[in-house]
């Protein structure tokens, strides 16, 4: 009864991050060219919020895993959006890039 109510409320387990990566997934930090600077995931782009829209050809392949992170989640939330309204399928919100590192990493 439980995984019912949860596939009528959309709450799907979380994805493996790792294996999207193993499958050629590429991580997309939205924070400011100063705040990555001071820190990111090694081999994740950095492509500010605002900029996104503008810089989508970056992102070539739109079924290509895509792990989207920020400072907190809330920024790489509004980047996934941005990016399933211009089409991509497979993204995910991996919230703050410390947390997905940790996740990753281990």
């Amino acid at each position: 009864m439980i995984s019912k109510l949860k596939e009528l409320l959309g709450i799907k387990p979380a994805p493996n991050y790792k294996e999207l990566l193993q499958e050629g997934g590429i991580i997309v930090d939205v924070r400011s060219k100063a705040e990555f600077s001071g820190g990111h995931i090694k081999g994740s782009k950095n492509i500010p919020l605002q900029t996104l829209s503008a810089n989508l050809e970056k992102l070539k392949d739109k079924n290509k895993p895509i792990i989207t992170c920020c400072a907190s989640g809330m920024r790489s939330a509004s980047a996934k959006s941005v990016l399933k309204s211009n089409g991509f399928s497979n993204v995910h919100n991996g919230g703050s890039w410390a947390a997905l590192n940790g996740k990753i990493s281990s």
